[in-house]
């Protein structure tokens, strides 16, 4: 049998169909025409156990003669062996397949083995950790602080050194509380990661967040749980420094306006004696809107998703307004009633951060901060420090136990205080369940005492003389 070459098979017609060719070696072909040309079958024709075999070894064009052939002869050493050339296939397309999967769980192993922190933290801020403000501070917060230093760094390699670099770049800046802060939150982390697969593989060391003693990095008088008030004298003096901040300013010729020291505007100052006269938390009070408030009424109604939970738990909280607390809103209302919030952003679309009066507050008491230099856009002076600074900086919040602290001396009892705080109150089940009675005489009896004796404190004999002295802050 002559040997088939290219050029026969490419003067092949569709006259040739069903047409049979062989050559010598076992080849044999089958000329099929159809829609789309001329194309012919191969196949290998031998004995194995004196059974007549064939194997199919493609087509041609798809394929060329020296292919065709090369498999042919694949398949005939194969048999020349006794295998089944079939099954020898099928065994190789597993081995084939079995390779494939071990390279790619190979893959999968080294990548899970390299995956970072930053890798985890996506996962945790996703899957395992819900903060109220949607983890938004968290996110923010270990963007500046965390990830760039040690984002990229592989979990399974990362140490106690690693982690004590961070906080001291946080330490730098002498922000404490912050220190204490991301320590806490990279713990939470690490700890959600040690328990779940792949990252507790990665930690066969042990937690390095366990090792770190966050207490020899925090200055030695400094105290976590603050216990700062405001006294009497503080508070009359907080209210002469507004006053007196406005004043000045106004005095200062239009040429100076530009470099002096520009007062605490009228929002900023109704949030602190808000803060100081319902007890109210400030975050709480930066997301008020005025369709919860009753001006009427004097009611403010702080819906559940609006306050600071425990534990996952949040509750609703009416407050009753003294009038001291009412004079307060309505000279806010007219500054931002125009708008559904008490505290609008620039925008008027939402409310401000719930940490700009904080940070305010903070950045006029400068000398208790680590800072070389102004932050930008921010304020960077001394004005708002109390007692010469001889009792440390004071925040929005230590207004908050400074009032519940008034409340204790007027009398009221702890339970009621609690309530004003709108503090979720333990106690048994069973006795949540059947009593049902809201406190709210008493709570306005308490918050009508409260703000009595800020009145007192601030001089103020009577209601007409409070308006008198808001109209004289608005027109100012």
């Amino acid at each position: 049998m002559a040997k088939l070459t290219a050029k026969q098979l490419d003067a092949l017609t569709s006259a040739d169909d069903g047409r049979i060719l062989r050559e010598d070696g076992g080849l044999v072909a089958r000329v099929r025409a159809g829609v789309r040309g001329v194309t012919v079958q191969f196949r290998y024709e031998f004995k194995q156990d004196g059974l007549k075999r064939d194997q199919s070894l493609g087509s041609w064009p798809k394929k060329s003669l020296a292919q065709i052939r090369a498999e042919r002869d694949e398949v005939r050493a194969t048999a020349a062996k006794g295998i089944d050339p079939t099954a020898a296939r099928k065994a190789a397309r597993i081995e084939a397949q079995a390779a494939v999967a071990a390279t790619i769980a190979e893959a999968e192993r080294q990548a899970a083995e390299n995956k970072t922190v930053a890798d985890l933290f996506d996962e945790w801020t996703r899957d395992g950790v819900s903060r109220q403000d949607g983890n938004a501070e968290l996110i923010r917060s270990f963007k500046k602080d965390v990830l760039p230093l040690i984002g990229q760094k592989p979990l399974r390699n990362l140490t106690e050194k690693d982690l004590l670099a961070v906080l001291r770049s946080v330490k730098a800046r002498g922000l404490n509380r912050t220190v204490v802060i991301r320590n806490n939150d990279i713990g939470q982390m690490l700890r959600w990661g040690e328990k779940r697969k792949p990252w507790r593989g990665l930690m066969t060391d042990g937690n390095p967040a366990d090792l770190i003693d966050v207490s020899k990095l925090l200055d030695h008088d400094y105290e976590e749980q603050r216990d700062r008030l405001l006294s009497p004298d503080e508070i009359r003096e907080l209210r002469d420094i507004l006053e007196r901040l406005e004043k000045d300013y106004e005095d200062l010729p239009a040429g100076q306006k530009y470099s002096g020291i520009r007062p605490v505007n009228t929002r900023v100052q109704c949030a602190l004696w808000i803060c100081l006269s319902t007890l109210c938390r400030i975050g709480e009070l930066l997301k008020a809107e005025w369709r919860y408030l009753d001006l009427k009424k004097g009611t403010w109604f702080i819906p559940a998703e609006a306050t600071k939970g425990h534990k996952g738990k949040r509750q609703d909280h009416h407050v009753f307004l003294s009038d001291f607390a009412l004079n307060q809103f309505k000279l806010l209302k007219n500054e931002t009633g125009h708008t559904p919030f008490c505290f609008p952003s620039k925008t008027n679309e939402s409310h401000v951060d719930t940490k700009t009066v904080s940070k305010l507050i903070g950045d006029r008491q400068c000398r208790f901060k680590n800072r070389s230099k102004p932050l930008t856009g921010r304020h960077h002076d001394d004005s708002l420090v109390l007692s010469k600074g001889s009792k440390g900086e004071w925040t929005p919040h230590d207004l908050r136990r400074t009032g519940s602290t008034m409340m204790q001396e007027l009398g009221v009892t702890l339970e009621i205080i609690d309530r004003c705080q709108n503090h979720l109150l333990s106690g048994s089940k069973v006795r949540r369940h059947y009593l049902h009675h809201d406190y709210a005489k008493e709570k306005t009896e308490a918050w009508g005492l409260l703000g009595k004796r800020i009145e007192t404190i601030l001089g103020i004999t009577s209601l007409r003389q409070c308006s008198s002295s808001l109209e004289h802050q608005r027109q100012s």
